[in-house]
């Protein structure tokens, strides 16, 4: 757990801010549920391209899309055939150029999303490689001489089963750290370095704005020795992909990195700019999951823990890396479901856990329908979720003999799939989402959620959001200033201080169902409020169900 600085350290000077994704607002889109431009039940890039004044109407700098390359789907896409080419289910190479070209007359920026640890077992290069010990592409994959049904050792895919699988022809296994169709890339051979920076290069003459980087602490894996994240290259390859690529641009850059701790992070995010813009890191969402085992095994959120956990982030990176900001992605569940209160309370619920967020220093990002306070997947078969990782741990549990209602039930809370329902556009069948067959099921509550209903109406969760974007850009603190967090112990109330050479900024929220008091509000009686999803008289210190707000003060 991150430990809270005992001193403040020197105020950060204004200036010290001065990139444009410091200031910025990401939202990402999941492009096969985002919206359908040709009924064919997916999602594609016209539809992303109909969308993009909406976008701009919310006020964001910049399009986070999932991959859009060619892939046979084995994994929704995180399995690339062709880098250079777009799947046909999204459009194609044309379709691309003019969303870079039509997002940027709005002002947003496009970012791609690379996964660089594998590739799909129907890549070119695999292929090539399946052919043989001398062929040049053989060594583009990690392999291992063995004998069948005898691994080279007992390491796990993540989505189940072993990490190693036969090739008959080669006596040889490979290894995939994710699906058996994703054959991890071998990142210790040069020519695969250089096949992927000119292919970044490529991308970045076409205009794209940023790169989001999946699994990148995985490149460097040392299977033999069983290390998978930070391998003792990895930032040594990172360094030299920053070099030779995004040094080249001004880009926003951010690697996935599950098993990052703010000092990877403050490599990750060096102000000098030799490796990326920031990492995500998930230490806040794996902290309703019990110690040491799966994300599926449940246990009840450590409030006070998630508080510490958030205040070290932000007090470790200060001055010296730069945070990402995020409840939901498409890994993850709906966050008003997810720690929110997704019944009675939802809309309130969903502006309190943005207040928390957006007053952080870092980038924020915004999950497709967070705005508007979608909620997680309300299906109730195994046979309703499309999502491999599901579906293989429910396969899994059942066989092992795990009660089906208690698998069901980490399914519901868990599944990647509760993000990955279609964009809840206005009442009408499916959700404005497509005219033909949703390729996995809408949510049930889209005739009262959608953005029809929100978008001009003042006290919306869509509306909230906008002004929490607007704020952003307004005043420099939510940039450059100090975090504080106050109330530590407290198990109910979230409240912090930002602090700038000029300005002081209390954000606080009440995290839960029931009222709660928060003496510090009286010190701030005569602030101004910027944001509030309830009014509140200036001396009244009890906190409503979900209440929150931010004011500030000149110092």
């Amino acid at each position: 757990m991150c430990e809270q600085k005992k001193e403040r350290p020197a105020l950060m000077p204004a200036s010290a801010c001065n990139k444009w994704w410091q200031k910025a607002v990401v939202y990402q889109v999941y492009p096969r549920s985002f919206q359908d431009s040709s009924g064919d039940g997916i999602g594609d890039l016209r539809g992303i391209i109909s969308r993009l004044d909406y976008l701009k109407t919310l006020g964001v700098d910049a399009i986070w899309l999932s991959p859009v390359y060619c892939s046979p789907q084995d994994d929704n896409g995180y399995d690339i055939s062709d880098y250079r080419d777009i799947d046909p289910m999204f459009g194609t190479l044309e379709d691309m150029k003019q969303l870079i070209g039509e997002a940027k007359k709005r002002n947003i920026r496009i970012v791609m999303d690379l996964v660089l640890n594998h590739t799909s077992d129907e890549h070119r290069w695999f292929k090539e490689a399946k052919k043989g010990w001398d062929n040049p592409y053989h060594d583009y994959y990690v392999w291992r001489d063995g004998k069948e049904g005898v691994p080279p050792n007992d390491m796990k895919a993540a989505f189940g089963g072993s990490a190693w699988t036969w090739v008959p022809e080669l006596s040889q296994y490979y290894f995939h750290q994710f699906s058996v169709k994703q054959p991890d890339l071998n990142w210790d051979n040069p020519k695969v370095r250089r096949e992927i920076y000119d292919m970044i290069l490529w991308w970045m003459a076409l205009g794209v704005g940023g790169f989001r980087l999946d699994v990148i602490d995985q490149i460097a894996k040392v299977p033999d020795e069983k290390i998978t994240a930070n391998g003792p290259k990895l930032h040594e390859y990172i360094r030299e992909m920053s070099r030779e690529t995004f040094q080249k641009g001004d880009l926003i850059t951010v690697g996935e990195a599950w098993g990052a701790t703010p000092e990877l992070a403050k490599l990750y995010s060096n102000p000098d700019g030799s490796e990326f813009s920031m990492v995500f890191q998930f230490q806040h969402m794996m902290l309703d999951q019990q110690e040491g085992r799966e994300k599926w095994d449940l246990s009840p959120l450590p409030f006070v823990k998630l508080k510490k956990n958030l205040a070290g982030w932000q007090q470790a990176l200060y001055g010296c890396g730069w945070n990402s900001l995020f409840w939901d992605n498409h890994d993850l569940p709906r966050i008003v479901s997810h720690w929110g209160n997704d019944g009675v309370y939802r809309e309130k619920s969903a502006k309190m856990l943005a207040t928390i967020l957006h007053g952080m220093q870092g980038t924020p990002y915004i999950y497709q329908g967070e705005e508007l306070g979608m909620t997680n997947a309300d299906f109730e078969s195994i046979d309703q979720f499309r999502d491999i990782e599901t579906l293989n741990m429910y396969r899994e549990r059942i066989e092992k003999g795990y009660d089906p209602e208690d698998v069901m039930c980490s399914v519901h809370a868990k599944s990647r799939d509760n993000a990955r329902t279609p964009m809840q556009w206005d009442d009408s069948e499916n959700a404005g989402f497509t005219t033909g067959t949703p390729w996995i099921g809408v949510n049930g509550n889209y005739k009262t959620i959608n953005a029809a209903s929100q978008v001009g109406r003042p006290d919306s969760v869509f509306s909230y959001y906008q002004k929490l974007i607007g704020l952003r850009k307004a005043y420099d603190i939510f940039a450059d200033g100090y975090f504080e967090l106050l109330m530590p112990e407290d198990p109910q109330i979230f409240v912090y201080t930002r602090t700038d050479e000029q300005t002081e900024m209390l954000v606080y929220a009440n995290f839960y169902d029931k009222e709660a008091d928060c003496p510090v509000l009286s010190d701030w009686a005569d602030a101004q409020c910027l944001i509030a999803n309830e009014d509140r008289a200036p001396k009244r210190t009890a906190l409503h169900a979900y209440e929150a707000g931010i004011l500030v003060r000149k110092r």
